[in-house]
């Protein structure tokens, strides 16, 4: 599947209905620590002690907080109301476990993705994201570059971008690995890869206050306040002036240069 199409939710047999969805980012294999960081409860779970519970009874085997789920990320996930449930194609076949895929350009498909939009339009639950994404598809990274994602969405695009590994240090202890926003959320700054960076949790939080910086050529720079204010910071100067070490594979995933200048801008000094 390519980001941007849709992904709808069909209830258990014998209840053959089509209840909501979503539209598809990424499959990404997470440790379940992760995927209940990303999305709590969005997860099914009421914690994560459950979550690793649900997955050990599924798999008939003790499960830890680094056991690996597969993971469908979705964005903009809608849901009807039940008087608004579609009843499901008549090709359904009856022994269907894993889904089934719909082309709308045959009329099996064209009619359950009018049904859908007709609610998108209508629906009191339906999100304003998944009307607009529903009237103007957009797929591949043309929808990445253009949706608005979660928080949970950015974070793991950003990990697996970066190839689970610090971008300044190489760090590949991921519990200690943090996505961050390069222009800062709250200052409008959006959930694009390319306004990301895998940064581990120190650096991350010395980034967010200024004291280090990226610059146009990708060189991880350190304040000199660090050692003004701290009287240390050896471990961050070992860095200073050095190219990042990790970079996303995808030109379109690696930092913006507009980004990078508004946060050169918040840099504390040399």
């Amino acid at each position: 599947m390519e980001p941007g199409w849709p992904f709808l939710f069909k209830l258990h047999s014998p209840k053959n209905f089509i209840v909501g969805g979503g539209f598809f980012i990424r499959f990404s294999q997470l440790p379940c620590f992760l995927a209940w960081e990303a999305f709590g409860e969005k997860n099914g779970a009421t914690s994560l002690r459950e979550l690793i519970e649900r997955v050990a009874r599924y798999r008939h085997a003790p499960q830890t907080p680094g056991s690996v789920l597969g993971c469908n990320i979705l964005n903009a996930p809608f849901f009807f109301l039940e008087h608004e449930w579609i009843p499901i194609p008549k090709n359904w076949p009856a022994n269907v476990q894993r889904g089934m895929t719909y082309d709308t350009n045959e009329s099996y498909g064209r009619a359950l993705w009018d049904e859908v939009v007709m609610r998108l339009e209508q629906s009191t639950l339906a999100i304003a994201d998944a009307t607009k994404v529903a009237d103007k598809p957009r797929f591949g990274a043309q929808y990445l570059t253009h949706a608005r994602l979660g928080q949970g969405a950015f974070r793991v695009l950003v990990t697996d971008a970066y190839h689970r590994r610090c971008a300044v240090t190489g760090e590949k202890t991921l519990p200690a690995l943090e996505a961050a926003h390069i222009q800062a959320h709250s200052a409008f700054g959006p959930n694009h890869v390319n306004n990301g960076l895998l940064l581990r949790a120190d650096i991350h939080r010395l980034f967010d206050d200024g004291y280090v910086t990226i610059d146009r050529d990708l060189r991880f720079l350190v304040s000199k306040r660090v050692r003004e204010e701290f009287e240390n910071g050896r471990e961050y100067y070992q860095f200073h002036g050095r190219p990042l070490v990790n970079l996303p594979d995808a030109p379109e995933e690696r930092p913006s240069a507009a980004f990078l200048e508004w946060h050169n801008g918040q840099f504390l000094g040399n």
